[in-house]
C-alpha cells in the first residue's frame, strides 16, 4: 500500500495542494477528477517522484519515498499528459531504451499479453513521428507496463482518443488492476470512470472523496 499523509504543494503564492491524503491498496484504481489547473498533474507528478512536495509525506513500504527514491521509481510506471517519447525513434526503440532485462527477454515481454493487447504491434518499427495522437498515447502506456510495476500513474490516459483507442487501454488496465497491479489516474471519461474503486474530486487545493457513481450532470457539480 502507499500512503500520502498531508501533502503539499505551492506555486509562488498559489496553494496548488493543501494536506491531500488518501491510500493506494494493492489491486486498486482510484480517480481524481477536478477542473483544468486544479493540481491534478502536480499530484500525480509529485506522487511518481518527478516534482518535489513542499510538505507532508508519501510512504510506500513504511518508509517515505525520499529514503527510497531510486527503488521507489522501479516499481512506478507514470504516463503524463505530454507525450514523453523521442521521436527520431520507432516505438521498438522508445520501448527497448526504457526496458530493464536483455534483447531477448524485451522480445519476449513484447508478446505478453498486457502490452500485446494495447494493439502497437503493427507499428513498431514506424518513426514516432510519423504516428497519430492514439498510437503514441499507446506506446506511451506500453512503456509505463514495461517493467511491471506495481503502481501505474496515468494523468488523463484517453484524453482526445476515439473510442475504440479508449476500450483498448481501458482493457489493458482492467487486466492490470486483475494482476493485483494499483492504478492512479486523473480522468473525466466515463470509460475510465468505470475502473475506479474509489472517487476524489481536487477542488482549492482540497482533495475529497465522492461517491464513485456519480456520472453526468450530478459529477459536473463537484467541479463548479
Amino acid at each position: 500500500m502507499i500512503l500520502l499523509k498531508n501533502v503539499s504543494f505551492s506555486y509562488k503564492k498559489n496553494k496548488v495542494l493543501k494536506d491531500v491524503s488518501f491510500s493506494l491498496p494493492k489491486g486498486r484504481c482510484i480517480g481524481i477528477i477536478g477542473a483544468n489547473g486544479s493540481g491534478k498533474s502536480t499530484l500525480l507528478s509529485i506522487l511518481a517522484g518527478v516534482k518535489k512536495r513542499d510538505g507532508g509525506e508519501i510512504l510506500w513500504q513504511e518508509k517515505d519515498i525520499r529514503e527510497n527514491a531510486k527503488e521507489y521509481s522501479s516499481v512506478v510506471g507514470y504516463v503524463p499528459q505530454e507525450n514523453p517519447l523521442m521521436a527520431d525513434l520507432t516505438p521498438y526503440d522508445n520501448l527497448f531504451l526504457w526496458f530493464r532485462g536483455t534483447k531477448k527477454e524485451f522480445e519476449n515481454r513484447l508478446a505478453d499479453p498486457d502490452i500485446s493487447m494495447l494493439g502497437i504491434q503493427s507499428y513498431l518499427k514506424k518513426p514516432v513521428s510519423k504516428l497519430s495522437g492514439g498510437m503514441k498515447k499507446r506506446v506511451s502506456i506500453a512503456i509505463a507496463f514495461l517493467n511491471r510495476p506495481a503502481l501505474l500513474i496515468l494523468d488523463e490516459p484517453s484524453a482526445a482518443l476515439d473510442l475504440p483507442c479508449k476500450m483498448d487501454i481501458a482493457g489493458a488496465l482492467q487486466r492490470y488492476k486483475e494482476s493485483g497491479g494499483t492504478i492512479v489516474l486523473t480522468t473525466h471519461d466515463e470509460i475510465e470512470l468505470d475502473l475506479c474503486d474509489s472517487l476524489y474530486v481536487l477542488k482549492d487545493g482540497i482533495l475529497c472523496p465522492i461517491e464513485k457513481t456519480l456520472r453526468g450532470n450530478e459529477l459536473l457539480k463537484h467541479l463548479q
